[in-house]
């Protein structure tokens, strides 16, 4: 599966740890970015994301800052992305079944690598359910549906 993912200063080790744990996994990952902890504005690293999913560059994107809050605002300004915040993986899950959410984001400051991991293997194992959910996720991007 073909995943970027990015983040601010706030989240680089977490990125880091994220993108190693992917590829053993056997996925295909592009960093986006940053690549210090020099600070920078997760703004642009979540419309970075949000721009790699929406054209299909990457089928999901993994976004992560401290909270994870800001971040995900970014990433859902793109009507074409759907990211949602977690922190555990029935959530995740949720995001991927009922809302069919094509990016993911996480708070690097509020819950341990494992987690995340377990977050991420969550939303990446699970398929869109489709079927009643479609109408209303047609309405996210499209809200005169």
């Amino acid at each position: 599966m073909r995943i970027a993912i990015a983040s601010d200063h706030a989240a680089i080790e977490m990125k880091a740890a994220l993108r190693e744990w992917l590829i053993e996994e056997g996925h295909e990952v592009a960093d986006l970015g940053p690549d210090s902890h020099d600070s920078v504005d997760y703004p642009d690293f979540g419309y970075k994301l949000a721009a790699v999913v929406a054209e299909g560059t990457a089928e999901h994107g993994i976004a992560l800052c401290g909270s994870g809050i800001g971040i995900s605002i970014a990433v859902n300004r793109n009507p074409a992305v759907r990211c949602a915040l977690v922190s555990e993986p029935l959530s995740a899950s949720l995001a991927r079944e009922h809302n069919n959410a094509n990016c993911l984001a996480i708070g690097a400051r509020l819950i341990g690598i494992e987690m995340a991991k377990a977050c991420v293997a969550a939303f990446l194992g699970t398929e869109f359910g489709g079927g009643r959910h479609q109408r209303r996720v047609d309405k996210l991007s499209n809200p005169s549906c």
